[in-house]
């Protein structure tokens, strides 16, 4: 069976974790380094994972290690655990899921050969919901990918993309859903202004993005024409929608991903480099 080892216990490695098991992954399979004592614990009794005493330890014949600490840990932790990755049987596949590392820096302190990936999730991973964008190193061939994907199509959807598209994936996905919360608040909001109660206004409000969500996953369908099919001529929803345009709705989500994928590029960029563009501002 598969080993892995989970490196930071946070909510995103917490979130990996429980996918895994739900997904059938044996909990003696998995391994995890966190340095709170309490949350180490909590994860340890919930799921009944190992605990491991150290990354080199956990890491020491694993077949994935997934890093799930802070962008800043992620260099020193490699440096670390690169001497027994390189050491061990096989090949142990190494996926970071911190923004802002480059696969370069990833692979600067890995010994040659190490198959390392870049992975963007998103915090929908909690609910079993994420999305898992994968960019694959130089010696990550495709039996390497395929055995990544698997593991995190347990806790959701999974797309395979170049390094270069990563402050994309960012920009839509990877901090997405706090554009649907905050869009989501105004909702609620400005259904008590109409005469709603703020618990009966968050109600409705999630639960229609829930059901649009499922609509627009259905095979084939596009959200121009799921906009269309609600919108009568003259209606109600017509006079929403316009309202959106008039009020420039569409160019304030341009702006506002073109915002979060300059910041992303920025910090995959080492210090005092400059992208030689001028922000504009």
């Amino acid at each position: 069976m598969t080993r892995i080892a989970v490196i930071g216990g946070g909510k995103i490695g917490g979130a990996l974790i429980g996918g895994l098991i739900d997904g059938g992954v044996d909990p003696k399979c998995i391994y995890l380094v966190q340095r709170s004592p309490e949350r180490r614990k909590a994860l340890r009794d919930m799921y009944g994972i190992v605990d491991a005493d150290d990354a080199e330890q956990a890491v020491d014949g694993a077949d994935v290690v997934f890093l799930c600490v802070k962008p800043h840990g992620i260099v020193p932790l490699l440096e670390e655990i690169s001497g027994v990755i390189d050491e061990g049987e096989g090949d142990t596949v190494v996926a970071s899921m911190a923004a802002g590392i480059t696969l370069d820096e990833l692979e600067s302190v890995c010994a040659v050969g190490t198959p390392v990936l870049r992975v963007m999730p998103n915090t929908p991973m909690l609910v079993g919901r994420g999305v898992n964008a994968i960019a694959p190193g130089r010696f990550a061939n495709d039996d390497h990918v395929d055995q990544v994907r698997s593991l995190l199509e347990k806790v959701g959807h999974v797309e395979v993309v170049e390094e270069k598209q990563m402050d994309a994936v960012t920009a839509v996905s990877g901090s997405g859903p706090a554009y649907f919360f905050q869009f989501v608040e105004a909702m609620v909001d400005s259904g008590v202004t109409l005469g709603l109660k703020r618990d009966q206004a968050q109600r409705l409000a999630t639960a229609t993005a829930l059901g649009a969500a499922e609509m627009m996953m259905a095979e084939g369908a596009d959200p121009v024409n799921l906009r269309a099919d609600v919108s009568s001529p003259g209606g109600t929803t017509a006079a929403a929608t316009s309202t959106f345009e008039e009020e420039g709705l569409r160019r304030a989500v341009i702006r506002a991903m073109r915002a979060c994928h300059d910041k992303s590029a920025s910090m995959g960029r080492p210090a005092g480099k400059s992208s030689g563009k001028s922000s504009g501002k």
